[in-house]
């Protein structure tokens, strides 16, 4: 037995790996004309697998390992079928021909057909296996053909030169060649020591402009687009090179790696090349499988010019071509890459400068059409491939070629498209190679037009107006109509009005006018709505103020902000910082109520307000995480939020037949148009309880019983939700709008199939009026959810580093501009002009907003959110910015470093973990604790893992592949349950956090939970009967609290939907059980009476279905006293039994 060489054991592990298939088939298919000598061709052909042994071996394996089996001619035979076909069916027995796998432990590696078309016309079909064949093998393959059927027809054998070695002979060479790993001066280790340090830090994949995501099984389908170059441009190419000193190789691929980067692949691109493989003349004329591959990498670091990025890819080039005789898959073996079967490792981009011989078969008395073969499978996502072409005298007269690519990945339109950027690079390249290539545009005049106005086509009218005028004109229109829902409360529009007018007038007494700020602190209620319409009407602008921030939080709030009154309630007061001079106004205080009772309730006028009152004026400003550690004040003006609410109307009428509920938490600007939009156009607003956005089961009760039309959720919150079982009874819901974070594709089919509304996906930074893009009526149709189109008078740049517009498909950052920018960041204006930037492609002194966010256009102009290009992150909706996590965790006395990630070691559970390197020892739960009293609570992290240091790269930098995944500790000995309530409350714990088990004072938060998990922990308790709510386990979150707590919590129990008398009896006026139609019917009638005598249909308690049980298991043998509990009275006299 012979090894096999190692190109060939790597191709032969694939074949493995992927099952029977024709990836590696080389077709080749000819058309011969004229008399066909049929028993010659047989017969050359079994004389090109006797002088080839590598045709004529078969893969065994000993013991898992594969060898070469080399067979004798006669053992191998190469039968010649020939097929009766006609001209229309040609096309269609070639392709599965071209297709069909090789059994290489069982058939030889070539096999060949024969189509009879006619007499005088034959199509031969020879299809090789990889294993044994390359690109260069097929000239002298063609060669020995034609001198075996030359030579046939004559009547004799081919005489032609005995080959030197064969392929055996190569793969043990290769082997002898390389030495062993095990010794240090070894060709191998020379080979490996070049190659681990020129592939360091590869990129592990090439972002590409892909039209779907990666799937995790490859179809292997492909395709191809066509390369031109025309004569005049492969002159420039042919004179560049002489003039830099480099080869023709070389230009195209320091223009392909700078096409690469300007389509957004970043500056350090790895190509893949192949090399003949053939270093010894003895190779030459053999077939076999030599062809090597180089990865060689393009450096577009540091702004350099082209001329730099050729200088660099040229030197790449010789070196790599120095250490060639390393096989690809031994390298691929030792750097170990992240391996996948849906791509290829260490690259994903090939070029392939094609300069070895076209095979020519020359057979007498036939002419000879080589026909286009099946398009190659595709072994990378994009491989360029061309060919020069020359004319008389050596003048280059063009490249001719194409670019292979995953047709799982890419669309043909958009391969066409690369060429033709590909192409554009060359030629501005050749005219001025000293320019720089982030300066190369790739846009044509046509595509620049598209994606800055086009796409941007978004003017409508929209009146000037501020908010207060807006509901006031509203009030107007439906005095007496519902306005807001709130528990067992409802308030009518002129009874708002007339409290949020009496409140403005209290709050303009207290200095409150345009450009001030009112803090508001207030949970959420029928008083909070009041409370904002009250700030806008008085002109001021409202600062959301959260009752559950930390202490630290909310003084440093109020000192940035200095509002010039905070608004409160007397249970909520003393929580608010002492010694900040801001005036307290506590709503439910006596001496409030009676001033607010002697306040007139009419609209206010500007001479109310201390000035005049206009729609640049700020309405709100809500807070976000900074990056330097300090939170930022974001003021957003009325004719922004007025902009939105207009266009929302527009894209999703309601009236006043809808039902909108507000739960977002009014610090988060999604509240805003929760807030205005239904008080804007008559609808009613239906007010969820203080914490019960985290609680599906009681939002679910809330839409059904207040029959709510319209909801927001963000996304991670809308998984959560649509696990509830009553979640599908939500029927009166008819829009459901996302925003805050990215919709994946599973969770828009999973709400697809739970409720029958549309769903709306939106996007929106808080430096905007709340969303500025908008994808509507999602179908389940995309493998990506889109965040959509600007909204009206909105711009969206997609734009390079140096403000340029990408084309479509390629990643940029995402600039906004027009009506709904904020003005900028309260009292920051060196951060405000950082962010907010001039315009260069709007009118004179407009200003765009840079958001961070990675996006990228769809050809239909449509955007596509990618990530972030900074720290910034979203979790479970919450904009965090990690900078200021970090300085939260080194602000504490024992900490040295500090660096904070967000991880997803479960899939779907993001999480923020902070890594810390002390200068004393310290426990992790300690700094934690202290993170805890200076950040809310959805920034802490839910771990603080300590390290000697900080892993680094090579350069230097963070290694955040390299940081461990954190072990969720309480950070104390705990006990262990001691009733049957504690034992069911560790057992959920431990299921919700992925732990062996938890004990009963084990904090749930420092163990690695979360607010999402939380609801989930909530649901499973529930599920076992224990009542808790979501309130409960963040006031209580240990085992021991919760069991003090758990089912002596008030139960939220649905109102009874059953109308008096009723004479049916539908599954929506059960909302206890789930029961269809049917079911409902065999119960009622079995009731005597029917239906109406119905009064409720619910679930049986865990202890009555045990009762059911054993009952129903104990027959009517059953000693029934068991369960029957007798009560014996005595009366002294039948007197007391009259009437009974």
């Amino acid at each position: 037995m012979i090894p096999l060489s190692f190109a060939q054991q790597r191709l032969w592990f694939l074949g493995e790996l992927q099952g029977p298939n024709g990836t590696y088939n080389i077709p080749i298919t000819l058309r011969l004309t004229g008399d066909l000598n049929r028993k010659a061709l047989h017969t050359a052909l079994v004389d090109l697998i006797e002088r080839h042994e590598a045709l004529r071996t078969l893969i065994a394996t000993d013991d898992g390992v594969p060898q070469q089996q080399i067979l004798t001619p006669d053992d191998a035979g190469l039968p010649l079928p020939v097929i009766k076909v006609s001209e229309d069916e040609i096309a269609r027995v070639v392709a599965e021909e071209s297709v069909r796998p090789f059994d290489l432990s069982r058939e030889i590696p070539l096999r060949a057909c024969l189509l009879a078309v006619a007499p005088q016309d034959h199509v031969l079909v020879l299809v090789a296996h990889h294993i044994a064949s390359d690109g260069w093998s097929l000239a002298p393959l063609a060669r020995d053909v034609s001198t075996a059927y030359t030579a046939r027809s004559g009547g004799h054998a081919p005489t032609w030169e005995p080959l030197p070695i064969q392929y055996a002979d190569y793969a043990l060479w290769q082997r002898e060649l390389l030495g062993g790993e095990d010794d240090p001066a070894s060709f191998l280790n020379q080979e490996l020591s070049y190659w681990r340090k020129a592939l360091a830090d590869l990129p592990e994949e090439l972002p590409l402009p892909f039209d779907r995501p990666r799937p995790s099984m490859p179809s292997h389908r492909n395709g191809s687009a066509d390369l031109d170059i025309t004569a005049d441009l492969h002159r420039r190419i042919s004179a560049l090179a002489r003039a830099e000193g480099v080869t023709m190789f070389a230009v195209l691929h320091a223009a392909l790696a700078t096409t690469l980067s300007r389509l957004g692949a970043g500056t350090d691109i790895p190509i893949g090349t192949p090399v003949a493989g053939r270093t010894e003349v003895a190779l030459n004329d053999l077939v076999g499988f030599f062809v090597n591959t180089l990865v060689i990498r393009g450096d577009l670091s540091g702004r350099p010019s082209f001329r730099d990025v050729l200088a660099r890819v040229h030197e790449r080039n010789l070196d790599a071509l120095t250490h060639q005789e390393l096989p690809f898959e031994r390298l691929v073996e030792d750097l170990a890459p992240a391996r996948s079967i849906a791509r290829q490792p260490l690259f994903q981009v090939m070029l392939a400068l094609q300069d070895n011989g076209e095979p020519a078969l020359a057979l007498p008395g036939l002419d000879v059409t080589v026909l286009a073969s099946r398009e190659a499978p595709a072994r990378a996502d994009l491989a360029v491939s061309v060919r020069e072409t020359f004319g008389p005298g050596g003048v280059p007269t063009g490249l001719m070629g194409g670019i292979g690519y995953v047709a799982d990945l890419f669309d043909h339109a958009t391969v066409q498209t690369l060429a033709e950027r590909f192409v554009r690079v060359l030629d501005a390249v050749t005219a001025d190679p000293a320019q720089p290539v982030d300066d190369i545009d790739l846009l044509s005049p046509a595509e620049r037009r598209q994606v800055v106005i086009g796409w941007n086509d978004t003017a409508h009218d929209v009146p000037a107006a501020t908010l207060s005028e807006l509901f006031e004109a509203q009030v107007l229109r439906t005095p007496d109509a519902t306005a807001v829902m709130f528990e067992d409360v409802d308030v009518s529009y002129t009874d708002l009005n007339a409290r949020a007018n009496r409140l403005a007038r209290h709050l303009a007494d207290h200095g409150v006018g345009p450009e001030t700020l009112v803090g508001v602190h207030l949970e959420r209620s029928a008083d909070l709505i009041v409370t904002l319409l009250a700030v806008v009407k008085a002109g001021g602008a409202y600062l959301p103020i959260d009752p559950d921030h930390p202490a630290d939080r909310i003084a440093h709030l109020l000192s940035d902000a200095r509002p010039a009154v905070v608004v409160t309630t007397g249970a909520l007061h003393p929580h608010l910082p002492a010694g900040e001079k801001v005036r307290h106004l506590v709503l439910d205080a006596p001496d409030t109520k009676l001033t607010l009772e002697g306040l007139s309730a009419t609209d206010l006028d500007d001479s109310d307000r201390h000035g005049l009152l206009l729609p640049a004026h700020p309405a709100y400003v809500i807070y976000t995480s900074g990056s330097t550690g300090r939170p930022k004040g974001v003021a957003v003006p009325h004719q922004g939020v007025a902009n939105r609410l207009e266009w929302m109307q527009h894209q999703y009428p309601i009236g006043a037949s809808d039902r909108v509920l507000q739960k977002t938490p009014f610090g988060f600007d999604v509240s805003v148009w929760e807030f205005f939009w239904p008080l804007l156009q008559g609808a009613v607003l239906v007010v969820a309880r203080p914490g019960g956005h985290r609680d599906p089961a009681y939002l679910a009760d809330l839409i059904q019983t207040r029959h709510v039309t319209v909801s927001h959720f963000v996304p991670s919150m809308l998984k959560v939700f649509l696990t509830d079982p009553s979640a599908s009874r939500c029927t009166t819901l008819r829009a459901v709008l996302c925003s805050g974070e990215a919709l994946t594709p599973e969770l828009r089919d999973h709400f697809l199939r739970t409720l029958n509304a549309p769903l709306h996906n939106l996007y929106g930074p808080t430096e905007a009026s709340i969303d500025v893009t908008h994808a509507s009526h999602l179908t389940g149709d995309d493998p990506v959810v889109p965040i959509g189109r600007p909204v009206w008078n909105t711009h969206t740049y997609v734009l390079d580093a140096s403000l340029r517009p990408v084309p479509p498909a390629v990643p940029g950052e995402l600039y906004l501009a027009g009506a709904q920018l904020a003005r900028g960041y309260l009292e920051r204006p060196g951060l405000t002009a950082e962010r907010f930037v001039a315009n260069p492609h709007g009118q004179l002194g407009e200003r765009m907003y840079r958001t961070g966010d990675l996006v990228r256009w769809t050809t239909d102009g449509q955007l596509e959110y990618l990530g972030r290009t900074d720290d910034q992150v979203k979790i479970r909706g919450f904009r965090i910015e990690l900078g200021e996590v970090e300085a939260a965790l080194a602000s504490h006395p024992a900490v040295a470093q500090a660096a904070v990630v967000v991880r997803e070691d479960q899939p779907g559970d993001k999480r923020l973990v902070g890594y810390i390197v002390p200068k004393a020892d310290i426990d992790g739960t300690v700094v934690r604790t202290h993170v805890a009293g200076l950040l809310p609570d959805y920034m802490v992290p839910s771990a603080a893992v300590v390290l000697d240091a900080l892993p680094l790269t090579v350069n230097g930098k963070l290694d955040r592949a390299a940081l461990p995944a954190p072990e969720y500790t309480s950070g104390h000995a705990s006990r262990g349950p001691r009733t049957a309530r504690e034992e069911i409350l560790c057992d959920a714990f431990a299921e919700i956090l992925g732990r062996p088990h938890v004990g009963v004072d084990d904090n749930f938060f420092d163990l690695g939970g979360h607010s999402l998990l939380a609801v989930t922990l909530v649901e499973r308790l529930r599920a076992r009967g224990l009542s808790v709510d979501v309130r409960s386990l963040f006031t209580t979150p240990t085992v021991a609290g919760l069991a003090a707590t758990s089912g002596r919590a008030e139960v939220q129990v649905p109102a009874n939907r059953i109308p008096a008398g009723s004479q049916v009896i539908t599954p929506d006026m059960l909302p206890l059980v789930e029961l269809d139609a049917g079911h409902i019917a065999e119960i009622t009638a079995r009731i005597p009476g029917g239906a109406a005598n119905v009064a409720d249909v619910y679930p049986l308690a865990p202890l009555q279905e045990g009762i059911l049980f054993h009952h129903l298991m104990g027959g009517e043998s059953a000693d029934e006293g068991v369960y029957v509990l007798p009560t014996v009275l005595r009366f002294d006299s039948r007197d007391g039994l009259e009437g009974c």
